[in-house]
């Protein structure tokens, strides 16, 4: 039997007529030409991706999604895998970090389990497709039937549950999955793994270190260090390089970290702009990217994360963050925060009054 597939669904380019026409309208303002910077860059941006010179985001919302990782029992958390759970629980009632920022940028959380051990929590959109992957350091995550889920359970989400959204932001909840995050992005860039594996949830340098052997470890068990042949899980007839980016999800990612990269996939192929977080999230975005190049334009950046894998994927992705506040929690929280910067480029844009309005000559 042939391995499962996933087909992408189609994106459309960027509109350059809507964004040269945003062009236009910014050289007409009541304003010095070239004076608000950076925000008239995104203003011309978004109108390119949304094909509308004029774009308001008025419906942003923010995608928490959450799933727990056979890789945290080796130690490399300062957290057990419960406190996934939890912390779903917190966001689902609207007591977490995110839900703070996503209720003063205007954003609507919709939290997405997507994988956490234990019974299924209220409140949460359903799309578990387990109790947590398997531990990476001694097998694949998962098999590629539920690679493919977990990709098009993104896309299903972004056409269902987000389908009226103007502007996605991309975040997750899941002990270990910094792990996971390192993994796959020395996986997809190349990048030696001491080089993408941070502190996490605040361990020290010990574990850190023990952090990045565990690292190294999932990818030479999975085939995926260049120098390895996979192990005995792997699937008949698989090998890393055919078996492509998908294959490395299968391999050493989470069911959270497939659901965003299927969500961003979905929200570019119905021309919704996607704010990219932290490292996890960031790996969602490679992952999205290496499967179907089309999803570059619509991944916007937020902020500097403090995990050094950050960085990488920000390169890798060619993404100018927007600030760089020390923030390392997750959550969505820097792509939260990061809406209000798209969302009033995109304000200032439609509402200032042209220099005809106000009888100044140009």
């Amino acid at each position: 039997m042939s391995a499962p597939e996933f087909v992408p669904p189609a994106i459309p380019a960027f509109d350059a007529e809507a964004a040269a026409a945003a062009r236009e309208r910014q050289a007409a303002l009541a304003k010095p030409p070239g004076s608000l910077g950076r925000l008239e860059d995104l203003a011309a941006a978004l109108a390119g991706l949304t094909a509308t010179p004029r774009p308001t985001l008025d419906d942003p919302v923010v995608i928490v999604a959450a799933a727990d990782h056979g890789v945290t029992a080796r130690g490399v958390s300062a957290y057990p895998g419960s406190v996934t759970r939890a912390m779903l629980r917190t966001v689902a009632a609207g007591g977490a970090a995110v839900n703070a920022i996503a209720d003063v940028v205007g954003a609507e959380t919709v939290a997405v389990d997507a994988g956490v051990d234990g019974p299924p929590v209220a409140d949460v959109v359903d799309e578990r497709l387990g109790r947590g992957t398997d531990d990476i350091a001694a097998a694949p995550a998962m098999s590629r039937t539920d690679a493919v889920a977990a990709l098009d359970a993104g896309v299903r989400v972004a056409r269902t549950r987000v389908a009226d959204a103007d502007v996605v932001a991309l975040g997750e909840l899941g002990i270990g999955n910094t792990t996971v995050a390192a993994a796959l992005t020395a996986a997809l860039t190349g990048a030696e793994p001491d080089r993408v594996t941070g502190y996490g949830t605040g361990i020290d340098d010990g574990t850190r270190a023990h952090k990045v052997e565990v690292v190294e470890r999932a990818l030479a068990r999975n085939g995926l260090d260049g120098d390895t042949e996979p192990s005995e899980n792997m699937e008949s007839g698989e090998n890393a390089e055919a078996d492509g980016p998908v294959g490395v999800l299968r391999r050493v990612g989470g069911y959270e970290i497939g659901l965003l990269a299927g969500v961003a996939l979905g929200c570019a192929a119905d021309r919704t702009p996607v704010v990219v977080d932290g490292v996890v999230s960031g790996a969602a975005a490679l992952l999205a990217a290496a499967i179907e190049s089309d999803v570059r334009p619509y991944l916007l950046p937020s902020h500097v994360g403090d995990e050094p894998g950050h960085a990488v994927q920000l390169d890798a992705l060619d993404l100018a963050p927007l600030f760089d506040y020390g923030l390392r929690l997750g959550e969505g929280s820097g792509a939260a925060l990061a809406l209000a910067t798209y969302r009033v480029g995109c304000r200032v844009h439609d509402r200032t009054a042209t220099l005809a309005e106000t009888g100044i000559e140009p």
